[in-house]
């Protein structure tokens, strides 16, 4: 079962956040089942590993509600949230695909060299080709470090307005907005020279990297680590161009949508809190 989808809260945030702070668990586990689904999402898309990213989730979601009473609302709820996700994310250990240290041109290199002639149609639909779209797209982040890589997913992949995304970094909108079109022109050249879905002259295909990724144990046939459900190749692409050509990069990014982690933090972090006998709100 998929526990992180994203549920509106029947109060706006900050409310639940007061309700928390004085003592009410059922809105405690309320703001942190509506914060949960994208703390993992950001976790993901940063450090590219399921079971990392869902360590770094729990992590980020237990700073969040211990630390709700230093919380002044003078901020959207939300955002505070993501600057504790960001300066958890900011400290921790590399994971094992940034330890590699993927450049777009290595990356690049690895593509091109694992295409396939004698591959699925394009139009085929799986949960395999779907998985090699979603792992392509998160690799592709991690050809950007972390501070341009967490201005990029902040400001276009989650699209928070510039004055959030430069408040949950803790940054001048400034530097910001200079982060975010640094990542924007790598992400467009890069996707523009080698992504299909973002260029008819490209050579990548999602069906043509299957075989090669079967090989090499990036996609596992018996097991998907992102994929939710089936896509292929040409749907994809048609989702993609129905936007206007100069977004089709973007486009290839919103449209890749890891699926959600099958933990329930909320509830995890809850019963936990009830073992404990207390609400850790004053840490």
């Amino acid at each position: 079962m998929q526990h992180q989808q994203k549920q509106e809260s029947p109060l706006p945030l900050e409310d639940e956040a007061r309700l928390a702070v004085a003592g009410h668990r059922d809105a405690l586990e309320r703001l942190v089942r509506a914060l949960q689904g994208d703390i993992y999402g950001l976790s993901l898309r940063m450090l590219c590993n399921r079971e990392d990213a869902e360590d770094a989730t729990q992590e980020i979601l237990v700073r969040i509600i211990t630390r709700l009473s230093q919380f002044d609302f003078r901020s959207k709820l939300k955002t505070w949230a993501y600057r504790v996700a960001v300066n958890y994310i900011l400290d921790v250990r590399k994971s094992t695909v940034e330890r590699l240290h993927l450049s777009f041109e290595s990356f690049a290199e690895d593509l091109s060299g694992a295409l396939n002639l004698a591959a699925p149609s394009d139009a085929e639909q799986s949960l395999l080709l779907e998985e090699v779209k979603v792992g392509c797209t998160l690799g592709m982040l991690q050809c950007l470090d972390r501070p341009h890589r967490l201005a990029y997913v902040l400001g276009e992949i989650l699209e928070l307005p510039g004055s959030d995304a430069a408040e949950a970094l803790d940054i001048a909108p400034a530097l910001f907005r200079k982060h975010l079109q640094h990542a924007r022109e790598a992400i467009l050249q890069f996707t523009r020279r080698y992504c299909g879905l973002a260029s008819d002259d490209a050579p990548c295909t999602c069906n043509r990297q299957l075989p090669a990724a079967l090989r090499a144990g990036k996609v596992r046939a018996d097991s998907c680590d992102f994929a939710g459900t089936p896509s292929s190749f040409q749907q994809t692409r048609t989702l993609v161009r129905q936007v206007d050509q100069a977004g089709w990069a973007l486009e290839v990014h919103r449209t890749s949508h890891p699926r959600c982690s099958s933990v329930d933090f909320a509830r995890r972090l809850i019963d936990a809190l009830d073992a404990g006998g207390h609400p850790a709100l004053d840490s």
